[in-house]
């Protein structure tokens, strides 16, 4: 039996999860064409389930949104999800060709060094709102790892000269290489940071 290979070009043999948090909740099980449609989509936990790729071609799809706000809404955040598989597919060729390896390892360490662990939440406590430190779900963080790493992309491209795949490509790279150029990675940062000063 032929092995599977998503965008019918890379295989994910040899890629592995080494966040050991992450390992049930970043699904590697390659797709041809990696959209199914979320079929699945009333199900608990059914993100987990989705081939990361998939996820990161969704989350490309609503960018432009800060905190349920249409901020940004036009171009590849049309609700094209073919359009935005073809911008992660040639992301993923750039990123290959710059680091001379499988897509899918960078990626997965992309989102592995842009997950946050700690973020800060508000209780009410007699009338008065106090921060809070707390652990980050691991679903969720991968949530945020992907949605810093579209939103940082969208805002290097959008109204500039920068194509949004060499945006996206240079976001996952230095995601990868956990570089201050990432703006996942500085805003995995900040968060942490916030999160400790509250504790």
């Amino acid at each position: 039996m032929a092995e599977i290979k998503f965008f019918n070009k890379w295989t994910a043999e040899g890629v592995q999860v080494t966040d050991l948090g992450l390992q049930r909740y970043l699904t590697l099980q390659p797709k041809i064409i990696p959209k199914t449609g979320a079929r699945y989509a009333g199900n608990r936990f059914h993100k987990s389930q989705t081939f990361i790729v998939e996820r990161l071609a969704t989350k490309l799809m609503n960018s432009g949104h800060r905190a349920k706000k249409h901020l940004l809404s036009s171009g590849h955040n049309s609700g094209k999800k073919n359009h935005a598989l073809s911008i992660v597919e040639e992301a993923l060729k750039k990123a290959e060709v710059k680091l001379k390896n499988n897509p899918l390892a960078i990626l997965v360490k992309a989102v592995e060094n842009a997950a946050p662990r700690e973020e800060v939440i508000a209780i009410e406590y007699g009338g008065a709102r106090y921060p809070k430190a707390v652990d980050i779900a691991p679903q969720r963080r991968i949530d945020l790892a992907l949605r810093f790493m579209t939103q940082g992309a969208y805002a290097k491209s959008f109204n500039k000269k920068v194509k949004i795949e060499d945006a996206l490509a240079e976001e996952i790279i230095s995601a990868a290489q956990c570089s201050g150029k990432s703006a996942a990675v500085s805003k995995k940062k900040d968060l942490e940071r916030q999160a400790a000063s509250s504790k």
